[in-house]
């Protein structure tokens, strides 16, 4: 029974709101069918094997528990082998509720996506014959949300459409192995970048300079913003032809000196608009950046919307890995031509040295218009283990497949640094790729993110970089949500999700990317020393340690992972 208490733990940290809240790919379902799946019959028992052995507890005595902490006999014989502490965990376990709307649960459980994590979690929690428990949690889990008491475990067992389920404790075990190694690498890995951080900040104390200048503070520029539509009637991507429409938020310094502000673009993420990063916008365009901010209408929230009402298949189509980088192209060609025939605009933006800073999809599109190109050879390898994978991410990189093949050149010579936050990398760019960026690049990585998993997709791509100026800036505890700031009218995460701090998560964008930008764009060399672990270092506070290093070699992250080689397909 502890063990199985132990298995709990592990695949409720697999089935969260998060994940399924941000990896909707697609599929329709409407509300009517959580009332068509009523089932005939509801689970009573659980029977729980290990090889020969095996025993049954009946649901009624998890519900008698679970409601009013009474342990019926049933219970009782398993609860001679646990703590009070473990029954108290599983008793919380049990009637943790998660608000899901059941057309969102529906939406996800029919994509692709949903049904690998079913068909994952059906090799552990079985039907009464011993099949996959496949299409009865997929059942299950719907009627749980659409029911009054709402989605609990308790609720997904009571829903289970048949009189019997079997939890076969073996497959269990391997999968909690499975992730607890995952679990293990990632934290041998971030407490690798600690040290290699503080050592450096110690290493360098006594050349240490006073920063004087708080970049977290917002700057003496005065700035306005104007929103405009950039329409892309030409652009034809697998043979389709497409009229992109752009809306596209420009703020912009109000300077005194006559010279044209060094430029700035940001992209969101998947199911993000343009106004997820308005606070970093704001910061930078008060120390006299423009900073130009589009949204791109195929991943955005309008999208996920589409998709959550039925009038979209998918969040996001394969030619996003394309439309996105020259979304920014074109938008940047736009603003040039502005600045030639439009005296309002002459002289307002620098277009010729741009700095690009993207989240998620957005961080994918910021490495790709920096130097990388999708890496087609990669994805065929990675995806044939698509289904067996532990990294989420791969879900989204492997639909770059179904572009075929596309030499088309996605880098812009005008970008001149790109700062990366979250980033999907591994496969979509992989060595091969990331090592073509050869102009100042850092990559942002939260150590708490389940989506875009730091070791795989931020800290051993970072040892692919070859640029000479490169960064990777750790966020300990930091989510995949972390930097974002709060939207009316967009799918928001449960406190969870978004983890620790979110304000003291955006202070320390605010600081990051002004120094980066203030150097590799704006060619001020007096802010390079803010890019130093001291620096960063004393900006952090406990409740998101941050550490920053500028080198990190494969062989120095294997002796980390206490490997003799390095990791790391993606598992």
């Amino acid at each position: 029974m502890p063990f199985r208490l132990r298995r709990h733990r592990a695949i409720n940290r697999i089935l969260t709101p998060r994940l399924i809240g941000n990896f909707l790919a697609g599929g329709v379902l409407a509300i009517s069918l959580c009332q068509i799946l009523k089932p005939a019959v509801a689970a009573d028992r659980i029977y729980a094997s290990y090889a020969v052995l095996e025993r049954s507890i009946s649901i009624a005595a998890l519900e008698e528990y679970a409601k009013n902490g009474k342990i019926e006999e049933d219970l009782a014989v398993y609860a001679r082998y646990v703590t009070p502490d473990d029954l108290e965990e599983l008793r919380k376990i049990l009637r943790a509720r998660a608000d899901l709307d059941p057309v969102v649960i529906s939406q996800f459980l029919y994509t692709r996506q949903g049904e690998v994590l079913l068909k994952r979690l059906g090799e552990v929690i079985q039907s009464g014959s011993g099949n996959s428990g496949f299409y009865g949690l997929r059942a299950a889990l719907i009627l749980a949300a659409a029911d009054d008491e709402g989605l609990t475990l308790l609720n997904v067992l009571r829903q289970f459409p048949t009189s019997e389920i079997r939890v076969n404790l073996q497959r269990a075990l391997q999968m909690a192995q499975e992730l607890q190694g995952w679990v293990n690498q990632t934290k041998r890995a971030i407490d690798g970048v600690e040290r290699f951080a503080t050592a450096d900040a110690r290493e360098k104390e006594d050349d240490a300079i006073e920063f004087a200048e708080d970049l977290q503070k917002p700057g003496n520029q005065r700035w306005q913003k104007r929103s405009l539509q950039f329409s892309d009637r030409g652009r034809k991507i697998l043979n389709i032809s497409k009229d992109r429409k752009l809306d596209t938020d420009i703020y912009l310094p109000q300077r005194n000196d006559g010279q044209p502000a060094p430029t700035l673009v940001i992209s969101h993420g998947l199911g993000s608009t343009r106004k997820t990063f308005a606070y970093l916008a704001e910061h930078l365009a008060s120390h006299g950046f423009a900073v130009v901010v589009p949204q791109h209408p195929g991943s955005d929230a309008r999208q996920l919307e589409a998709l959550m009402t039925g009038v979209a298949r998918e969040v996001a189509k394969p030619e996003e890995f394309v439309d996105r980088p020259l979304d920014i192209t074109f938008i940047l060609d736009e603003l040039e031509s502005l600045e030639r025939n439009n005296p309002e605009w002459k002289n307002t933006l620098d277009l010729q040295r741009v700095g690009i800073i993207g989240q998620s999809f957005g961080g994918y599109t910021a490495l790709a218009l920096a130097g990388a190109p999708i890496n087609f050879d990669r994805l065929h390898r990675d995806c044939r283990q698509e289904e067996e994978s532990w990294n989420v991410s791969l879900f989204l990189q492997c639909r770059a497949q179904d572009l075929k093949r596309r030499d088309e050149v996605l880098r812009d010579d005008r970008i001149q640094g790109a700062i990366a936050i979250n980033p999907l990398t591994s496969s979509v760019f992989g060595q091969e790729s990331l090592s073509q960026i050869q102009i100042p690049v850092a990559i942002v990585s939260g150590g708490a993110d389940t989506v875009a998993p730091a070791l795989v997709e931020q800290i051993q791509p970072f040892t692919w970089l070859s640029a000479p100026d490169k960064y990777l800036l750790l966020m300990k505890s930091g989510t995949h949500f972390s930097t974002l700031g709060q939207e009316e009218g967009v799918v928001s995460f449960p406190p969870e999700a978004i983890g620790p701090n979110p304000a003291l998560a955006q202070r320390y964008m605010k600081a990051f990317s002004l120094a980066f930008a203030e150097t590799y764009i704006a060619d001020r060399s007096a802010y390079k020393p803010y890019l130093s672990s001291s620096y960063i270092r004393s900006l952090s506070q406990e409740s998101i340690p941050l550490s920053l290093i500028r080198s990190l070699g494969e062989t120095q992250l294997a002796e980390m992972l206490g490997r003799r080689s390095p990791l790391l397909r993606n598992q």
